[in-house]
């Protein structure tokens, strides 16, 4: 048997080739998956962009200097097991390449999941190493495959912002204005969602003119402006930035333009031509642009609730959140499926650059044809 997977060249993201190898022996103790279908969003273009300065790069090394593999979110099956302890054709959610197999390391077992003990693994944050066992997991459910492996990672992360600010009053903005670049993306609406329901702040998406209906139409945001509209908001307004898109003009146009803005936080890099441009912040006016780190509130919130407690209100907001987005009437997400290495090069090429339709979600297998 073979495996398939997608190299990015690290120094240069549009650069990508297919690569086929024959499938590695495994040892005791080893699974080895096939990776059925996986989510491709710009957040997975933020891990290439910031694959050195924060390890994405070292989840699934290739072997070759200079090209690495992007780590997505999807769904895998075990198809060989030398582990007591899982049973092959159990299937999983989790962090794996972009490819049509992987061998995982269980160790940690418990009913609802286990951790990949790679050695390469073990110093990176756990919790990408975690694999969901979906007959236990409480937020699996098989006719939602596609929007778990679209928004489910994302959404954790946006409720995870969500409480930052909340559990830091807003750093001093609320009442006030919380201002959301990369609007149209899953990330920002997910983080809209949670801001709307908070007392005393008025969510402001910031969009290119071309997703400014579609943002509009998703009524989680109070108001929508272009990106060219920043003047439409007086000078003064106390607010927090959540930079979703890496955009270094637009950091520093709002930094320059809003003498009472409390807090910036960068979440992502989806503008991967703006990255050079954005640096550091160190030298724009206000408070300096700080990126935050979902572990990080994971970790703390855990610590102070009880990891029971932190998992319960997780997915209460979480079953709040896709009851919305899959609403019948006036869905806000369709899944769209790309089979097969080529159009999995095609769709990633697609993501890159930044076009395509708000309200379509990549999910691709990296096998031409579906699973049993």
């Amino acid at each position: 048997m073979s495996t398939t997977d997608l190299l990015i060249r690290k120094d240069d993201l549009s650069s990508t080739r297919l690569r086929t190898a024959e499938d590695q022996r495994l040892a005791d103790g080893q699974v080895r998956v096939r990776i059925d279908s996986f989510a491709l969003t710009a957040n997975n273009i933020t891990y290439a962009a910031f694959g050195d300065a924060m390890n994405y790069w070292q989840f699934f090394p290739t072997g070759e200097e200079g090209w690495g593999t992007i780590p997505v979110w999807g769904f895998a099956t075990v198809v060989l097991s030398l582990h007591p302890g899982v049973a092959t054709g159990e299937r999983l959610y989790g962090y794996f390449p972009m490819a049509s197999a992987a061998v995982l390391t269980p160790e940690r077992l418990s009913p609802e999941r286990f951790t990949d003990g790679a050695q390469h693994r073990a110093a990176l944050p756990a919790v990408y190493n975690q694999y969901f066992r979906c007959r236990s997991d409480p937020l699996y459910t098989a006719d939602t495959e596609d929007i778990q492996a679209l928004l489910r990672p994302l959404f954790i992360t946006s409720w995870l912002i969500d409480d930052f600010f909340d559990d830091n009053d807003f750093f001093g903005a609320r009442p006030g204005v919380a201002l959301l670049s990369s609007a149209s993306s899953k990330t920002a609406y997910g983080t809209a969602f949670q801001l709307a329901q908070r007392e005393g702040i008025e969510v402001i998406g910031l969009t290119s003119a071309a997703n400014k209906a579609f943002c509009e139409s998703l009524g989680c945001y109070s108001r929508v402006l272009a990106y060219e509209e920043l003047d439409q908001l007086p000078a003064d307004t106390p607010c927090v930035y959540v930079d979703f898109a890496g955009n270094g003009a637009l950091r520093r146009a709002i930094h320059t333009r809003f003498t009472n803005l409390k807090h910036s936080a960068s979440i992502g890099g989806t503008h991967v031509d703006q990255l050079a441009a954005s640096g550091s912040g160190k030298d724009l006016p206000g408070p300096r642009a700080t990126l935050f780190f979902a572990p990080a509130q994971i970790k703390k919130r855990t610590a102070e609730w009880g990891g029971e407690a932190f998992g319960q209100r997780m997915v209460q907001a979480w079953h709040a959140f896709i009851a919305r987005v899959t609403n019948a009437k006036a869905p806000w997400l369709r899944a769209e499926h790309h089979a097969g290495g080529e159009e999995a090069q095609a769709a990633y090429a697609e993501v890159l650059a930044g076009r395509g339709d708000p309200r379509v979600g990549h999910i691709l297998s990296m096998s031409s044809s579906s699973p049993d």
